[in-house]
């Protein structure tokens, strides 16, 4: 199966993880877990949820992580700051980067958007160079839409 296959078919089980789930820390924690069995070059893969003015650790898969990150610092921070997704080739290249665990070299960080307002991201390393492309930005794009319209009020995050 192509990678572009792959992810609607992950779209679809998302949205049957969260769909009317009323405990958003659980539905994340089910969406990051299905996200790291599926897809074997994702080494690390959570959420960070805006709170008191910076991005906070949320559920994940993975190795211990940073808990706090503030805005526009790191690629986590950059992509809540321009709420745009980031995809970093080498992530050793990167301007300011924090280095939660030094098997990663790349990474990609998709925005969850409400209204105008970040309230969380998605953050996903590879211990690859380069493992993120067009395809992951657009799959994990449909999941944050997916997020935004059934976990994101659960959390409280608005």
């Amino acid at each position: 199966m192509n990678k572009k296959e792959t992810y609607r078919q992950l779209a679809e089980q998302v949205r049957s993880l969260v769909e009317g789930v009323d405990n958003g820390v659980g539905a994340l924690a089910n969406v990051a877990a299905l996200l790291k069995e599926q897809l074997p070059y994702y080494f690390w893969v959570g959420f960070y949820i805006v709170r008191n003015g910076e991005l906070q650790l949320g559920p994940f898969q993975g190795p211990v992580a940073c808990y706090s990150i503030a805005k526009g610092r790191g690629v986590c921070g950059k992509a809540w700051a321009d709420a745009q997704t980031l995809v970093v080739a080498d992530v050793h290249q990167f301007p300011g980067h924090i280095a939660c665990s030094s098997r990663s070299n790349s990474e990609i960080v998709v925005p969850v958007i409400r209204g105008n307002e970040v309230v969380a991201v998605i953050d996903v390393d590879s211990e690859q160079f380069g493992a993120f492309d067009e395809e992951d930005k657009a799959g994990l794009e449909a999941i944050a839409e997916i997020l935004e319209q059934d976990v994101t009020s659960c959390l409280n995050l608005i």
